[in-house]
């Protein structure tokens, strides 16, 4: 009875530490910060621009107001945008494309949702060819809450018109696993993601998927299902 399938961005769909590190030490260097390694980045992604400055600070061991950090933000999300349209941006993890394509084709609904605020996800997909599959793009600036809370998915759900039974998440981190849980989605997780520094392969998701080509049949039933 699959309808729907949620995908996350950041770690799933797309590899966009590189980016992501780039912008932040950008950033933190206007402020005299010294900068992070993209192994360090990579561990602090997965709640969204405002957590990820938090938590970059909290690594430096520095202290800065609700004001300083607003304007690192700020800052962070100007030179995101700007590296996002440049070569050095991100791209999208192999057979990502090929995979929302032929969901598509199986007459499944498609939706992203992503704590990334919404207006860089749907540049990333339209730079990346991805869009055209998309039904839907839910950010992390288009709810109150984000994931782990279940209330981007729920949204999801409501804008497809599915219900929770009916759709499925796909992720790389615990605050997909737990906001699939909460929201009642079946969640299907992949090994390669970022997960906050912690192994993928410890996620009590439903399924693993080494890459995303392997989705489509196993959502068919070509396949069966990688033990969680």
């Amino acid at each position: 009875m699959l309808q729907a399938v949620l995908f996350d961005l950041d770690g799933t769909l797309l590899d966009t530490v590189h980016a992501i590190t780039a912008a932040l030490n950008a950033a933190l260097a206007e402020q005299q910060l010294a900068p992070l390694g993209t192994a360090q980045v990579r561990d602090l992604i997965g709640g969204g621009g405002p957590v990820l400055i938090a938590r970059a600070l909290a690594q430096l061991g520095v202290s800065r107001d609700d004001a300083g950090q607003a304007t690192l933000l700020q800052r962070y999300f100007m030179h995101y945008e700007r590296i996002e349209a440049s070569d050095q941006g991100s791209r999208a993890y192999p057979g990502a494309g090929e995979c929302l394509g032929q969901l598509h084709r199986l007459g499944l609904r498609l939706a992203v949702v992503t704590n990334k605020q919404k207006k860089f996800a749907l540049g990333l997909l339209q730079r990346l060819g991805l869009s055209r599959c998309v039904d839907v793009v839910i950010g992390g600036d288009s709810c109150e809450r984000r994931k782990p809370d279940p209330q981007p998915l729920q949204l999801a759900c409501q804008v497809l018109q599915v219900k929770a039974s009916q759709a499925l998440m796909v992720g790389d981190s615990l605050n997909d696993v737990l906001a699939a849980r909460a929201a009642g989605v079946a969640v299907v997780c992949v090994p390669y993601g970022y997960n906050e520094g912690l192994d993928p392969r410890a996620l009590a998701c439903d399924a693993f998927v080494d890459t995303l080509s392997q989705l489509p049949a196993l959502l068919s039933g070509e396949s069966a299902p990688p033990a969680a």
